[in-house]
């Protein structure tokens, strides 16, 4: 994994040692759950365009695909895990409802 180059400014730094630690731990942790929230939006976004081309197939592919998206997402702690249930179930409902 290459160096993450963090952004934090000269005003908000703590002056304790474990602060400073957990500012650094924080923007990493950020960083990473943007990249899983940007990934999962974009598998949703899969889903949607099925839907609306009436694909039934490609609909629960995406679906399918956007289901594990969820899974990994809620187990990495990006999403609570009821976030990730809710949602999935709202994609497969509109994804069967086109077949």
């Amino acid at each position: 994994m290459g160096k993450i180059f963090l952004f934090v400014s000269e005003d908000d730094v703590a002056n304790i040692k474990s602060q400073k630690k957990r500012i650094l731990t924080n923007e990493k942790s950020r960083i990473r759950n943007k990249s899983v929230k940007s990934a999962l939006k974009t598998s949703i976004k899969k889903v949607d365009e099925a839907i609306t081309a009436s694909d039934a197939t490609a609909a629960k592919e995406a679906a399918l695909e956007a289901c594990r998206q969820l899974d990994r997402a809620a187990s990495k702690g990006v999403i609570h895990k009821n976030q990730a249930s809710n949602r999935k179930s709202g994609l497969m409902k509109r994804a069967n409802k086109i077949a």
